[in-house]
């Protein structure tokens, strides 16, 4: 085992010193064409081709079959050495110990070479990236979160929260491998650019949020994304009130500022703190026993073009209706029983989680095409 450790120390110092010498070259003359011939992948090549070049030479040499010389390179180049297949020429034993020493010494390297996969930890390494691949793949109907400072990160624990899938985008490599670490779906990459909106699946996506740290990139985002999805819901974040009316004429269907909800929130809570709690309660995804949501009337929903009280909300689901917000997007505020709910509206309800989940299936949710 000594050994086996000093081969792989060996082999780390060497690929360390071959990649220097690699970035050092023109770009012409550099690995570009070929950097996938690197580490294992070049020494499980120089395996193989040690094994065709001794079944190879013992097939002209010698004459025998595939077979025998294929047996008599693997006794040799794993230095087995049960006996020879079949007597040895003079030109056959020469070329025997030249496979000897070229066999061994590639047999060493590529061992090495794996043995620093394994105690580098690579193979862990790129088994989870190929995981968090196929989890990314396999997105649908999720929020591309771009960012990933303080914004960026209370949206994403919120969501975890809620349970909602959503993907981060992070330029910052580091950030990048935090929201990893954390357990977040993450990808490296600058979010204003269509190729990594398509490999956050935005076509796929329910929803993105622009919350990097700057305003013109949070325009730029909400541009590309209007352009490649041009029905997505969209929300931006705004640091000033020019940048607001830039990101509407961008695209965003919602554009919030921190500081002007955080100064809000400060004075509603100085002023009305009971209220405050409350709505905080009925938002919050811990709470148990009371829930506010919003719930869409599909087509095929039994409840659209029927009243509140025809729907028999209230003894049914054990709903109250806040608010019906119409598909034109007029906000109807603590409607009369008598009101009718029509296909395409939000209804904005209260009640327990559980009883909300099942007024949801009734309301076609997710049915609509």
């Amino acid at each position: 085992m000594p050994t086996v450790c000093a081969w792989a120390r060996e082999s780390r110092v060497y690929n360390a010193h071959v990649s220097r010498l690699t970035s050092a070259l023109p770009a012409a003359e550099s690995g570009s064409r070929h950097w996938w011939l690197r580490g294992h992948r070049l020494a499980l090549l120089l395996f193989v081709g040690v094994f065709v070049f001794g079944t190879l030479g013992f097939v002209w040499i010698e004459g025998w079959s595939a077979w025998d010389a294929f047996y008599m390179t693997l006794t040799t180049v794993t230095t087995i050495g049960y006996r020879e297949v079949h007597e040895l020429s003079a030109a056959g034993r020469a070329f025997n110990i030249v496979l000897i020493i070229v066999g061994v010494g590639t047999a060493l390297y590529t061992l090495s070479v794996l043995m620093a996969l394994l105690v580098e930890g690579e193979l862990h390494d790129r088994w989870h990236e190929r995981r968090r691949e196929r989890m990314q793949n396999q997105l649908t109907q999720h929020f591309i979160v771009c960012g990933f400072g303080r914004i960026g990160s209370i949206i994403a624990i919120e969501f975890q929260r809620q349970r909602v899938p959503f993907l981060i985008i992070e330029l910052d490599p580091v950030r990048a491998k935090t929201a990893t670490e954390a357990g977040h779906l993450a990808i490296s990459g600058d979010a204003t650019t269509e190729d990594v909106l398509t490999r956050a699946g935005i076509e796929r996506a329910r929803g993105l949020i622009a919350a990097v740290g700057t305003d013109a990139e949070n325009v730029y985002i909400v541009l590309t994304a209007r352009l490649l999805r041009p029905d997505l819901f969209v929300v931006g974040r705004a640091e000033s009130d020019e940048a607001q009316r830039k990101l509407v004429r961008a695209g965003a269907d919602r554009v919030i500022s921190p500081y002007q909800i955080g100064a809000l929130q400060i004075a509603q809570t100085a002023i009305r703190p009971a209220v405050v709690d409350f709505v905080t309660l009925a938002t919050s995804s811990e709470n148990l026993e009371l829930a506010m949501e919003q719930v869409k009337l599909h087509a095929t929903s039994e409840l659209a073009g029927r009243s509140i009280l025809q729907a028999n909300l209230r003894q049914r689901f054990r709903a109250i209706v806040v608010a019906i917000q119409r598909a034109n997007g007029h906000m109807e505020f603590n409607p009369s029983p008598d009101m009718v709910m029509n296909a395409g509206d939000q209804l904005v309800v209260l009640g327990p989680p559980e009883s909300l989940r099942e007024l949801e299936a009734v309301a076609g949710r997710g049915t609509d095409s």
